[in-house]
């Protein structure tokens, strides 16, 4: 069988990847000021971790054929949290000194904005596939 979108299976992993990204990027927006997590320590910034995976491993395609990615794992960053003095606080320790995730909302932005842009070029190959796929199919009416 002739595969007239060859480009689809790897648009479509990368699109189900950057959307795991944008969401741990809004996970870590929404707990940048949490001083005390289920552990007792203060949120801890998320990462994704992609991975590439060959179509021979998941029984697709030809030598030639794309890679397909995915969202691997999610892990903590490993910085340690940013202390500020801050005595009345309920989570301060007996120095006064409160744990703040160490999360920069700018560089978490700056994030969200590159996956969204990977998420819409993914999102424009599919759509120029579909286009040229409806295209090729149009040549053999004439």
């Amino acid at each position: 069988m002739i595969n007239i979108m060859p480009g689809l299976g790897s648009a479509a992993s990368a699109l189900s990847a950057e959307k795991i990204r944008m969401e741990v990027i809004a996970q870590n927006i929404s707990n940048a000021n949490v001083t005390k997590t289920a552990s007792g320590k203060p949120y801890e910034r998320q990462v994704v971790e992609f991975e590439a995976v060959l179509n021979q491993k998941v029984g697709f395609g030809s030598d030639s054929a794309p890679e397909l990615v995915k969202a691997a794992r999610i892990v903590g960053d490993g910085r340690p949290p940013k202390t500020m003095f801050q005595p009345g606080h309920p989570d301060a320790n007996e120095a006064g000194m409160v744990s703040y995730p160490n999360i920069a909302i700018h560089e978490e932005m700056a994030d969200m904005i590159a996956a969204s842009r990977a998420y819409e070029a993914n999102l424009a190959v599919i759509k120029n596939a579909r286009s040229m796929a409806l295209q090729t199919l149009s040549l053999g009416q004439r």
